[in-house]
């Protein structure tokens, strides 16, 4: 029986997510077999993991543009006060994660995957001072690729884009060793729902189009004021806002009086995104990987508002060059901007079909198909 050790970190809800989605597909695949997920940052003390975990959703709310600052001057290329940092990080990390060694020792592992470079980069320090001989993959949840990524040994990359693996193969990672899967997804997206399908499962009306706000699985943001902007449209709508954890940005919301050409719907955290995406014409959000996979992954059209500066606006990039989505600069606009789409059918029809192209719904099974298969050709 194969042992398999799934493992993420925290830091934002994407990561987890993904390593959700991968743990599902070995299940899936090889019930048999022991796969074992864990949050690495579980395994240190609070001082750590408020530093590590929330100081990323601090930046994000209060100082956005420090933290695209941070994230572009951390993937420049390597230089001897850079190489100064990392080891200074690594020593940080291994001094604030000793419980992570003792994961490593539990089991006789067989294969590790990471969501995360954290774990990546304190298996691959093992691997280097240790002749440690368990294989790990590390698996990317965003479009393009970062520096912090790359820790080697890793027997296998998996990227989201050809652009990414080019960028990973520009570092030295070896390009034998970088496959383009797509980001993992939870396997129900790989499981085909037509709109009719998924307007059926909700209660929705489904007579107009399907407007989906989303807030994350945090709830931040402007949101009470990007739904009332929403409201004001003079083109009826369905539109369905998704306030993720935060319960008092529900009850707010639920406060707001809809105007009667519209049709509206307030929810919380919820297991029924697959088909929510399915049923939608347009998803307002931020270009999160995990997030974007799952709408590309159910072709719906992305209007994108406020991405985080650094890896969300390189995502949103990608849709943009794409043809996959619409870009809101300034919430004063949203209306004008979403008149304009509604107003041309055939472009959103366009948007709708360049995300289904891109979208690689089937990327959890792919992942987790292809590191079976690697552990029965070690196992021979």
């Amino acid at each position: 029986m194969p042992n398999l050790l799934v493992l993420s970190a925290a830091v934002g809800a994407g990561h987890l997510r993904a390593a959700q989605a991968l743990e599902q597909a070995l299940k899936e695949l090889a019930p048999q077999a022991h796969v074992q997920n864990v949050d690495v940052l579980t395994l240190t003390n609070t001082a750590f993991r408020k530093l590590y975990g929330q100081a990323y959703l601090d930046l994000v709310n209060r100082a956005p543009h420090m933290l695209g600052y941070l994230y572009d001057f951390l993937d420049r290329p390597v230089s001897k006060a850079s190489a100064r940092r990392d080891r200074f990080r690594l020593l940080v990390q291994k001094a604030n994660l000793a419980k992570f060694r003792a994961l490593l020792d539990s089991k006789p592992w067989d294969l590790i995957l990471n969501t995360h470079y954290l774990p990546a980069e304190l298996v691959a320090d093992r691997k280097r001072t240790e002749a440690w001989p368990v294989p790990q993959w590390t698996i990317t949840t965003d479009f393009d690729t970062h520096r912090l990524w790359k820790h080697l040994p890793c027997e296998r990359y998996t990227t989201a884009t050809d652009e990414g693996a080019a960028y990973l193969a520009s570092m030295g990672v070896p390009r034998e060793t970088i496959h383009v899967t797509g980001i993992p997804i939870h396997p129900l997206f790989a499981k085909p729902k037509t709109r009719a399908e998924a307007v059926a499962e909700l209660g929705l009306r489904g007579d107009r189009p399907i407007l989906l706000q989303l807030a994350g699985g945090f709830g931040v943001g402007p949101l009470e004021q990007i739904y009332t902007q929403l409201l004001e449209l003079e083109r009826p709508l369905e539109i369905v806002v998704v306030c993720g954890k935060n319960a008092k940005l529900k009850a707010q919301l639920e406060r707001v009086a809809v105007p009667r050409r519209h049709a509206a719907r307030v929810m919380g955290f919820t297991d029924k995104m697959d088909a929510l995406l399915a049923a939608a014409d347009l998803v307002l959000s931020k270009p999160g990987g995990l997030t974007t996979s799952e709408i590309l992954a159910r072709g719906a059209a992305l209007a994108i508002l406020n991405p985080i500066p650094g890896q969300e606006t390189r995502n949103s990039d990608y849709l943009l060059e794409a043809g996959a989505a619409i870009k809101i600069n300034n919430p004063a606009i949203l209306g004008y901007k979403l008149s304009k789409l509604f107003d041309d059918p055939d472009r959103l029809i366009r948007l709708k079909r360049n995300a289904k192209r891109l979208g690689k719904p089937r990327a959890a099974y792919e992942i987790a198909s292809a590191a079976l298969a690697s552990l029965r050709t070690s196992a021979n």
